[in-house]
């Protein structure tokens, strides 16, 4: 798997990836289901997902990671140098995403390393990330990779109960 950081000056996602970004997001729905971040899981839209990476782009200190296997784009991470709380001294993996019809097959472990790794060479001691409290499949994904639970909380966005997750790096 080759991952590589996303950079656009004004955040404009070409046409091919724009259609390859949507057709990931599509494949996850049942994770959209239970986010609610899209009106429609089953009609996600090319426009939708741009929109929704322009947000997460116009953050401060935002990076969005894409990770190909064999040319095909298999998986995006968005990670935050740093949370809006400023007492909080870690960066945070806000989204990680593998194509549905890949699961299983190792690619979310992958990129999940590649992020720590990443962090872990910029000298971070821990990286942080919230999942909500309705997705249990995403909750099993990150404690099997070592995560542990820190704390229950609203999410900042739309207040859904959320835990929060903290790696030692």
């Amino acid at each position: 798997m080759i991952v590589e950081p996303y950079a656009s000056a004004d955040h404009a996602l070409p046409g091919p990836l724009l259609t390859e970004l949507t057709e990931l997001y599509a494949s996850n729905r049942d994770f959209h289901a239970v986010t609610g971040d899209f009106p429609d899981p089953d009609g996600i839209l090319p426009e939708q997902v741009a929109a929704a990476l322009a947000d997460e782009l116009a953050r401060p200190g935002s990076e969005v990671l894409l990770a190909r296997s064999e040319g095909r784009l298999i998986g995006i991470a968005v990670t935050l140098d740093h949370h809006p709380d400023p007492t909080d001294p870690d960066p945070w993996i806000g989204l990680l995403m593998v194509d549905a019809r890949a699961h299983r097959s190792g690619h979310g472990r992958a990129l999940a390393g590649t992020v720590e790794g990443r962090f872990r060479a910029e000298g971070r001691t821990g990286v942080k990330l919230a999942v909500l409290e309705n997705n249990p499949r995403g909750l099993a994904f990150w404690t099997s990779l070592g995560y542990a639970e820190i704390d229950r909380r609203p999410d900042r966005e739309h207040g859904r109960p959320s835990v929060v997750l903290r790696k030692s790096l």
